[in-house]
């Protein structure tokens, strides 16, 4: 039963009287068993302790990531909805926007006719109160051109009749007179 040193290393070496190969002897056999259920036994209590945590911890992890992906995703959808809203919102406040200034220049343009149709009516009354008074002060520049030549043909004829005639035969003359030379006579002075 001897061992024996090979290139620095240690190797079992069977006696040839003993008939095992490698030193395998029962007490050996015994150890490696034991060794081996050792080993067993320390890696189940190893996976419980470590393993099992470590894994658990990769696997919630794994599912934070996944629903931060699924998060992420869900809030990409609902930006892109939110912008779609935000454009239909902005395109119906771009045409409500038109169509008040439409209705604007509208009224504007309906203003400005109303105030130019009171303008010209207004200038219309204007322009019928002044013919109007020009007609009346055409009158009166008449009636006084009447009684001043009243007045002249008086002066004269109570020239020439003198005190023979009377103002009812006076006036009378200075009607018929004035008849005979009629309005238009007036007119074109």
């Amino acid at each position: 039963m001897g061992t024996k040193l090979i290139n620095g290393a240690s190797m079992l070496v069977a006696d040839a009287d003993e008939g095992w190969l490698f030193g395998l002897d029962p007490q050996l056999l015994a150890d490696t068993v034991l060794l081996a259920i050792a080993v067993f036994i320390l890696f189940i209590i190893l996976s419980y302790v470590l393993f099992n945590p470590a894994k658990d911890l990769l696997e919630k992890r794994r599912q934070k990531i996944r629903e931060d992906l699924d998060t992420a995703e869900k809030e990409k959808k609902d930006a892109a909805a939110l912008k779609t809203e935000y454009d239909e919102k902005l395109r119906e406040v771009n045409k409500e926007a038109e169509e008040i200034l439409s209705e604007a220049r509208k009224k504007a343009k309906k203003n400005e006719t109303r105030i130019i149709d009171e303008a010209k009516e207004e200038a219309a009354r204007i322009l019928e109160r002044a013919n109007q008074e020009i007609e009346l002060e055409k009158k009166h520049a008449i009636d006084d051109m009447k009684q001043e030549m009243i007045q002249i043909a008086s002066m004269m004829a109570g020239k020439v009749v003198a005190a023979s005639i009377d103002t009812t035969v006076q006036d009378q003359l200075v009607e018929e007179t004035l008849k005979e030379m009629g309005d238009e006579t007036w007119l074109n002075r």
